[in-house]
């Protein structure tokens, strides 16, 4: 890309895998259940840590959780996962780890409940994205009232690491909410896939 292109600044001078994340993937919206289950493990694993470690952990963790498969993650025993502790390619940490094989169990129930995941999730935002038209990096906020009960339900539901702040910046990559600052060259194309499922 020229340098000429303008994008959040968030996304500039980290790692050409951070821009390619920024540029193909985050803001668009997400229709498939894989993949929000692939976002909630990563979400959840970068709580305190930059999400430049998770990218650059991503491939380890596609080949530690089954290729975020829920089904085969929520019959991880508890030899899968001290197994999984010792794995350099994934974040060694118990409660992240134990938490994801937790989460697997609660998404499938959430499954049985409403079809698919995300006609469940969709659904604190009214099916469709949330225009936030930013005009600057600076007002990205961190949590948001469809975060908040997004969160506080996941909890209730027995889903662990999913806090409001991680709630929303799962949002913000699965394109429930598009934060892409309005002078940056992939708001418009996200803004307009809202309300097309991919």
């Amino acid at each position: 890309m020229s340098k000429a292109v303008s994008r959040c600044r968030w996304a500039e001078g980290v790692s050409l895998g951070y821009i390619e994340y920024h540029d193909k993937e985050w803001g668009v919206p997400v229709w498939d259940d894989r993949v929000q289950f692939e976002f909630l493990i990563l979400e959840g694993a970068q709580a305190g840590l930059s999400w430049s470690t998770i990218l650059n952990k991503r491939d380890g963790y596609r080949k530690a959780f089954a290729d975020f498969d829920a089904k085969k993650v929520a019959r991880f025993t508890d030899k899968r996962i001290e197994k999984l502790l010792t794995d350099p390619a994934i974040v060694r940490n118990r409660l992240k780890v134990s938490s994801a094989v937790t989460n697997a169990k609660a998404f499938l129930e959430v499954q049985k409940e409403f079809g698919t995941f995300c006609d469940y999730i969709w659904g604190f935002v009214g099916g469709k994205p949330i225009q936030s038209n930013l005009k600057a990096d600076g007002n990205v906020p961190a949590t948001s009232p469809e975060s908040d009960a997004l969160s506080k339900d996941l909890k209730k539901r027995g889903f662990k690491f999913v806090g409001s702040t991680i709630i929303y910046a799962h949002m913000q990559a699965t394109g429930m909410v598009n934060d892409h600052v309005s002078t940056c060259f992939r708001y418009k194309p996200c803004k307009a896939l809202a309300g097309k499922k991919n």
